[in-house]
């Protein structure tokens, strides 16, 4: 019985002799699953992808598509014996080739595989690329060039997608739409995948599960709300830059107090002992603008983001917290204006480290 479709085990993923990620074990579930991979350059999720794909070799762990084996200290099956397809992030279209030829080289190299009924002018219309079919590689723009590249990949018919920064080219006013057709695509075909991306919100939006790679180990791998709201270290937090550790007491079982804030209360996620010197993770949307409150901050920074402001508020004892504001709330803050906060502080849940 196969209990995962693809399982990660305790590999360390190497390249030109140097380790990059060290003991890394992850797996997709089901097939059509799709998980996403996040860390800053150079961190090594390149080379987990191309270790998947077999350009690298293994000499620890195992790698498992399907129960067949795939990599191991002992065993290394070839790239084109695993039925794997890899997208890079830059263009690997064909120069002498145009884009529709490009893309038909896909669908040829499985067409004898039935069990994914994939209709070309389908992927072309959700990709948007209909229009580019009879121009050359050169005479696209890279974003262009990188949903041709993804045509291509998805039309082999692939046991495994893995995708390699597959929209950093794209326009940001594109973007969005191109990942809601892409998450459509790959759930109606059911083809497994695994992104690698530096864009959390790409991640958690497309992922199943995700997971943040820092400093040579694969840091935490789990449901997108989970990695958001309850990130499992500190380097996890500066990571994805989403809030700020303020220093609190814990003071009761459902408590804790910090010098600028005062009491703060909310469900721990995990126990301390009363009188425990705790770091607090606050997130812009954990604390409640209120204009009458008497818990007054100053504005430093507010920065628009569409349907919401971020507003930098600074404590007395210098700390820059952020909150979360609707855009159509009816006052507009200043900088240096005094910022209302809602008291006492409930949390839906409480991070500490």
């Amino acid at each position: 019985m196969i209990n995962k479709f693809l399982e990660v085990k305790n590999v360390d993923f190497s390249i030109g002799g140097k380790t990059k990620v060290k003991n890394v074990s992850f797996s997709i579930k089901n097939e059509g699953d799709i998980i996403c991979l996040l860390g800053p350059s150079g961190i090594g999720k390149t080379t987990i992808l191309r270790t998947i794909a077999g350009l690298e070799k293994i000499t620890q762990g195992t790698i498992v598509l399907n129960g067949k084996l795939l990599s191991s200290d002992k065993v290394h099956i070839e790239p084109e014996h695993r039925n794997i397809s890899l997208a890079f992030q830059e263009n690997s279209l064909f120069p002498h080739y145009s884009v529709e030829k490009n893309i038909l080289l896909g669908a040829e190299k499985n067409r004898w595989k039935k069990d994914k009924k994939i209709k070309i002018n389908e992927i072309i219309k959700l990709l948007d690329i209909s229009k580019i079919l009879k121009k050359y590689p050169h005479e696209i723009s890279a974003g262009e060039a990188q949903r041709a590249s993804l045509a291509r990949s998805l039309l082999t018919k692939p046991d495994l997608l893995l995708l390699d920064e597959p929209l950093s080219n794209v326009d940001q006013s594109f973007k969005e739409e191109i990942q809601v057709r892409l998450k459509k695509i790959l759930n109606k075909l059911k083809i497994s995948t695994i992104i690698v991306t530096h864009d959390s919100y790409e991640a958690f939006y497309l992922g199943s599960k995700c997971g943040i790679i820092l400093g040579n180990k694969l840091r935490q791998f789990d449901d997108p709300y989970k990695v958001y709201h309850f990130p499992n270290s500190v380097e996890v937090v500066n990571f994805l830059n989403r809030g700020i550790l303020i220093p609190a007491k814990v003071t009761g079982k459902n408590s804790l107090e910090n010098e600028d804030l005062g009491l703060i209360e909310g469900n721990f996620i995990k126990p301390y002992s009363i009188g425990s010197n705790v770091q607090l993770l606050i997130q812009p949307e954990d604390l409640e603008h209120d204009d009458n409150s008497n818990l007054k901050l100053e504005v430093v920074d507010r920065k628009f983001r569409g349907t919401n402001f971020i507003y930098t508020l600074k404590t007395l004892s210098n700390l820059s917290i952020p909150v979360l504001v609707n855009t159509h709330h009816h006052e507009i803050h200043d900088i240096s204006d005094k910022f209302g906060i809602k008291r006492p502080i409930q949390l839906e849940h409480i991070v500490c480290f």
